[in-house]
């Protein structure tokens, strides 16, 4: 048998004997994960239905573009894309299949390489934002207004 007991202030919940979220705290996570969901969805299919890669390559092809024009190592773009080091490479080796990046070894690092955008992944990359952008809008825009969109930005980045 669990159970359950709420302080006075409600900044706790416990059940058995673990701490449990506020029930705020579950609507929030939810909502957020919810909104989110739905948001790269729409993006996603919006890509789709114009025959364009996905949004995982858009910020790969961005953050490769906005490297050093010497090119970026796949170590660095893993970290400004926060995914594991396997699931960069995996993206980088479809990426690269379409033609959309070059990889150059680095001399003197038998290994290492530097990944440059080529100008068709520049053009693909360009072509991918007016679809993105335009789902933003429709997506987010007539929700809030200005006053609206600078408190949510307020309230999100008190998260990072």
């Amino acid at each position: 048998m669990f159970v359950v007991k709420v302080d006075a202030s409600a900044s706790f919940c416990i059940i058995g004997n673990m701490q449990q979220p506020k029930p705020q705290t579950i609507i929030i996570w939810t909502s957020l994960v919810s909104a989110s969901r739905t948001l790269l969805e729409d993006i996603e299919s919006a890509l789709k239905k114009e025959g364009l890669p996905t949004l995982g390559w858009y910020d790969a092809l961005l953050e490769i573009e906005k490297a050093d024009p010497d090119g970026i190592r796949p170590f660095e773009l893993k970290e400004r894309l926060l995914l594991p080091q396997y699931g960069t490479s995996r993206l980088l080796d479809r990426i690269a299949k379409a033609g959309f990046i070059d990889r150059h070894e680095v001399e003197r690092d038998g290994r290492g390489q530097v990944i440059k955008v080529t100008q068709k992944g520049r053009e693909t990359r360009r072509a991918m934002w007016p679809v993105y952008s335009e789902v933003l809008m429709q997506s987010i825009e007539p929700h809030f207004t200005p006053a609206e969109a600078a408190e949510f930005t307020r309230l999100l980045k008190k998260l990072t």
